[in-house]
């Protein structure tokens, strides 16, 4: 890591000092981005080594303490640490990494401890950017549903630590985004013209409906699909225009979908709530490419919305970010347009990354 002008070592002791230099998001030992070079990976593929993974996730270990008694939680996310996101980042090319909290969330019921939950995850996180802003970022965790709480999280997080956007779950004990109890938040972060990142989970009547198929290979994907739809067929979308909306996994089952999407879309009620179109709200959305690289998977995406709306991600630890680029690789888009999903378009969401 000393070419990029800081120790792993060194990272990796900064990280357990906290303070409030580190919460307020100051730069400590900082360093330049990565050169915008090419470099050959194990596959032989060329590629970037300023990446911009835009879905990495990290795993604080009071959240792991606090969840996994409640909703078991995945042998890669117990065992995540700050030096494998270093290694799997080096590995992949990414010079850049945005931090998010993964699938099951915050929320089990309980609103002291969600809100207490996602301070510590937020101040965790902060701590990870504070010593090197110009490699990694990190979207607030929110504590949702109660909507006051989700309020003081994101001015602390956006204000204080200064993160790069807000992450929600695609659904809160059922309530989809598109909720109207969720409005005073959308209203909120409309005003800020914030990014908001949206990650799944199951949704709670979907559990274990085939025993024999885990929840992330189908419902996740499903659950995506649901809150695009909650929130473009409710209106919230074209009420709050300024919000800048990111979906994981290549917008789940959507563009599969688009025509069944397109027949609703035409009912008057809908109709009324989407003044610009269906295809207006889906294609002002960005997508990442999270577990989503596959070329069948990739060039349908294309078909429905323009590829400068595509962003990369690697979803680790769950995935390793080097098989993603490979994949991306495969997908019979133009070197170009690799080149834009792999930080260009990014860099137009988070313009501080351009440095």
């Amino acid at each position: 890591m000393e070419k990029h002008g800081l120790t792993r070592r060194g990272f990796l002791q900064s990280i357990a000092v906290g303070g409030s230099a580190a919460l307020a998001g100051a730069a400590l030992g900082a360093a330049p981005l990565v050169a915008q070079t090419q470099s050959t990976s194990s596959t032989g593929a060329a590629r970037r080594t300023d990446l911009i993974d835009v879905h990495h996730h990290f795993a604080p270990p009071d959240y792991l303490t606090e969840i996994h008694p409640l909703s078991p939680l995945s042998p890669p996310f117990r065992a995540w640490t700050v030096e494998k996101t270093l290694a799997d980042m080096e590995k992949t090319g990414a010079g850049v990494a945005i931090l998010s909290i993964s699938n099951p969330g915050l929320w089990f019921g309980d609103r002291e401890s969600t809100r207490k939950l996602a301070r510590t995850c937020n101040e965790y996180g902060a701590r990870i950017v504070a010593n090197n802003r110009q490699r990694f970022g990190a979207f607030v965790a929110v504590p949702l549903p109660n909507p006051d709480d989700a309020l003081k999280e994101i001015e602390y997080g956006l204000d204080v630590l200064k993160f790069d956007g807000v992450g929600f779950m695609t659904n809160y004990g059922g309530k989809y985004l598109g909720h109207a109890d969720f409005a005073p938040v959308w209203a909120e972060l409309n005003r800020r013209k914030a990014l908001v990142y949206t990650h799944p989970i199951t949704c709670p009547s979907c559990e274990n409906l085939v025993p024999e198929v885990a929840a992330r290979v189908i419902e996740f994907g499903t659950d995506t699909t649901r809150t695009i739809a909650s929130l473009v067929f409710s209106g919230v979308t074209s009420k709050y225009p300024d919000i800048r909306w990111l979906f994981s996994h290549a917008g789940g089952t959507m563009p599969f979908l688009i025509d069944r999407f397109q027949e609703a879309a035409k009912e008057p009620a809908k109709a009324k709530r989407l003044p610009n179109g269906l295809m207006y709200e889906l294609q002002r959305f960005y997508y990442d490419t999270a577990q989503s690289a596959h070329p069948v998977t990739m060039t349908t995406l294309a078909k429905v919305i323009p590829l400068s709306q595509v962003v990369f991600g690697t979803d680790f630890p769950f995935r390793g970010g080097e098989e993603q680029v490979a994949s991306l690789y495969k997908s019979g888009f133009s070197m170009q347009e690799i080149r834009g999903i792999e930080r260009d378009n990014a860099v137009r969401l988070m313009p501080r990354l351009k440095a």
